[in-house]
């Protein structure tokens, strides 16, 4: 009986490899001087789960090592005996042949699944080669002076702060408070990044969603000052402001499900009411909304700079301080009270503290939900206020219906919740 079933998982092994293989070579197939196509990935996937199985008979590595050299020689002997006639090195073939025979070793030690996603993102980059290289070739030199100022963030400073805590109450955690920048200045970066590379002609809805992902009151201010210039950009501002501000109730879920995801559920069904009903109200402006060319772009601050990170670092490490003081001397009235007051500029900051807050169980879920819920309802009063200012009574006629969808959804989930 054991070996029926030792017998069942090899077989499953080989199956899987030669899988992975046919995946990576159909996609292989498709070049136009292919050195290695479908069936050359399946037997090279399958060596390499053969050759696992050998060295670990064996116990001896060096069988898996060799299959890997003669695999890398043969490729390389083909391009160099039959060039291709664009002139390409073919190194990402190469390279490509080589990850099929490493991921079939890799399922035969016990890893299918991690093989299987590894082969389905080896095969999206080789088959979004024209699409990668354009977004290489748009990239400004601000564009990659950022992704290797957020490197810095996330790989160099991050691992070097001690994961102790200190301060007032214990509050502050330097590890901690940096890994919320890192967080932060990642989901903005792609909303940034995003913003630059489609550029302002795509429409409403991609600054929308990335203007709320990089800044969604860089996003309302921009377009509630341009709606007041250009009568004709007033449903289009409407529709960017409402989506900016959905994706925020987005962005929340996601950073708790990265921070604490045991609240991710019950966050949801209360975020969900503010959102189902802001994008009904989206809906009905998007059927008013007429083109009108290229957009405006929101001004929004590049998220890696390490000021702007060192801002929020220390904004975030006060909203730690006075929330555990607050419950101290004040209780729940103190951090619902913090919550609004801060909300009104940042909900990021004060939304991850609460969630810190739950993690270390000093609140409860309902605690935290009600403080996050707040804290919105506060920041859609600012951007309330920033549409009626700046924006004007007409977009303030057709915007602040949205705002207020919103609103109402957020405290109905909430009291449903309660």
């Amino acid at each position: 009986m054991f070996a029926a079933e030792a017998g069942y998982e090899s077989l499953q092994a080989f199956a899987t490899s030669i899988g992975i293989g046919l995946l990576i070579g159909l996609e292989r197939e498709r070049q136009s001087d292919p050195k290695a196509g479908l069936r050359t990935f399946a037997l090279v996937g399958l060596l390499g789960c053969i050759s696992a199985l050998l060295a670990q008979v064996t116990d001896s590595g060096w069988i898996l090592a060799a299959g890997l050299l003669a695999v890398a020689a043969m490729m390389i002997a083909a391009h160099v005996s039959d060039p291709m006639e664009s002139g390409d090195p073919g190194t990402t073939s190469v390279i490509a042949l080589m990850v099929c025979y490493a991921l079939g070793a890799v399922v035969w030690y016990g890893y299918p699944s991690t093989a299987v996603m590894l082969a389905i993102a080896t095969t999206i980059l080789l088959y979004f080669k024209t699409e990668l290289h354009g977004i290489s070739r748009s990239l400004t030199p601000v564009d990659l002076l950022s992704i290797l100022k957020f490197g810095v963030l996330a790989l160099v400073i991050l691992p070097i702060l001690p994961d102790r805590d200190f301060g007032p109450y214990q509050a502050l955690n330097p590890h901690n408070i940096w890994w919320m920048v890192v967080l932060i200045s990642g989901v903005s970066l792609t909303g940034y990044a995003a913003l630059r590379l489609t550029g302002a002609q795509h429409g409403a809805a991609l600054i929308g969603l990335f203007g709320g992902l990089a800044s969604s009151t860089a996003t309302t201010m921009i377009f509630a000052r341009h709606a007041r210039a250009t009568a004709g950009l007033v449903h289009t501002a409407m529709v960017v402001i409402l989506l900016a501000n959905i994706v925020v109730m987005a962005r929340i879920g996601l950073l708790a499900f990265a921070v604490a995801p045991a609240i991710t559920t019950p966050l949801f069904a209360v975020l969900g009411g503010g959102m189902v009903l802001g994008i009904a109200a989206t809906f009905w402006g998007w059927r008013h909304l007429a083109g009108n060319g290229t957009l405006p772009m929101p001004e929004v601050t590049n998220p890696t700079e390490m000021k702007t990170a060192l801002t929020f670092g220390a904004l975030y490490a006060l909203i730690l301080v006075l929330s555990a003081w607050l419950q101290d001397v004040a209780g729940n009235r103190g951090l619902n009270l913090l919550a609004l007051a801060s909300g009104l500029t940042d909900v990021d900051a004060i939304a991850l503290s609460s969630l810190r807050m739950f993690g270390m169980e000093k609140l409860t879920a309902a605690q935290t939900i009600t403080q996050i819920t707040l804290a919105l309802l506060s920041n859609l009063a600012f951007k309330t206020g920033l549409v009626v200012v700046i924006g004007g009574a007409a977009l303030a006629r057709h915007t602040l219906p949205g705002l207020a969808a919103i609103a109402v959804g957020l405290v109905g989930g909430l009291l449903l919740m309660t």
